[in-house]
């Protein structure tokens, strides 16, 4: 048996527990993996209040990337082998918050030795997303972004790439994670009431947005902007296009890119804030009070 994290009702934490079940075994396209790490998303805790549907089995197993070893490949599976280290977003239904799991195969990498597992857990879903979010609209060297969410694990890595394609970066955060968004390279912006003033202060115009929070926040800064075609928001794309922009448009290369780009050293992923899997109802905790500076990953013993 085997150590997976779930929800077993649509609701608050509660809802949530750590249950054993039969090693997965892969079908095709997939990969079977014991689990060393797992990244904590947003998504995660937005599932289990249903916010993302309520067409999940209960119990619903928790947690969407993660890296790992593969003990089993699934039929027809090309490119890799049992005992390959890889990261990859977890199958539907099966849940990376636990001690083994499956990948798909056509959102799989292999891990290079220059990465940790803890910070290739971040990859497939917080790191390819800011690669996505840098990317989609391409600004020139020495051009403004103003980063929503600079403090989290996705802005952290959106503000190096940033730094990376010598934009100038204004990352918008609680006071709280200063420290962490300076770290970067990027000119901090304390969040909250005044925030538009506050990035007037600093730079005389915005040539991009990229929102990580979404709803006020969004709006609050939404007119520093000449063109609204250049808001760009993963958190809240009914927001951003009623205010002329437009969601995060995902893409299938950003995973090896930005994996490239961690294994050379030019972006760091922040993974600081690590907990066991007997511990992933505060690692979900964490990200959803959004208290945790940069990225949360569970650790699985073993």
């Amino acid at each position: 048996m085997s150590k997976v994290y779930v929800f077993t009702d649509y609701g608050g934490p509660e809802t949530q527990q750590l249950i054993d079940r039969p090693i997965p075994e892969p079908g095709p396209g997939e990969l079977a993996i014991e689990v060393r790490a797992a990244g904590v998303n947003p998504a995660d805790w937005k599932m289990r209040e249903g916010r993302l549907g309520r067409a999940w089995s209960l119990p619903a197993p928790m947690g969407r990337e993660a890296a790992g070893v593969v003990i089993a490949v699934g039929g027809g599976t090309e490119g890799f082998a049992v005992g390959d280290e890889v990261l990859g977003l977890v199958a539907p239904g099966q849940g990376g918050l636990a001690e083994h799991t499956l990948l798909s195969a056509s959102t799989t990498v292999a891990k290079p030795e220059e990465i940790s597992f803890i910070d290739a857990a971040t990859i497939p879903v917080a790191a390819a997303t800011a690669y996505d979010a840098t990317h989609q609209i391409e600004l020139e060297p020495g051009q403004t972004l103003l980063l929503l969410g600079a403090g989290g694990g996705v802005g952290l890595m959106a503000a190096q790439i940033g730094r990376v394609h010598e934009f100038t970066v204004l990352g918008v955060a609680d006071v709280a994670k200063r420290e962490l968004v300076e770290s970067t390279g990027a000119a901090f912006i304390g969040s909250g009431s005044g925030v538009a003033d506050r990035v007037r202060e600093v730079a005389s115009s915005v040539d991009l947005i990229v929102d990580l929070v979404g709803g006020d926040a969004l709006r609050a800064v939404a007119d520093l902007v000449a063109d609204p075609g250049r808001i760009i928001s993963a958190a809240d794309p009914d927001a951003a296009v009623e205010l002329g922009g437009r969601g995060l448009a995902r893409t299938t290369e950003a995973m090896g890119k930005i994996t490239e780009v961690i294994q050379h050293g030019l972006v760091d992923p922040h993974a600081d804030t690590q907990y066991d899997l007997n511990d992933a109802g505060q690692a979900i905790a964490a990200v959803e009070t959004g208290h945790a500076g940069g990225k949360v990953v569970v650790v699985p013993e073993g």
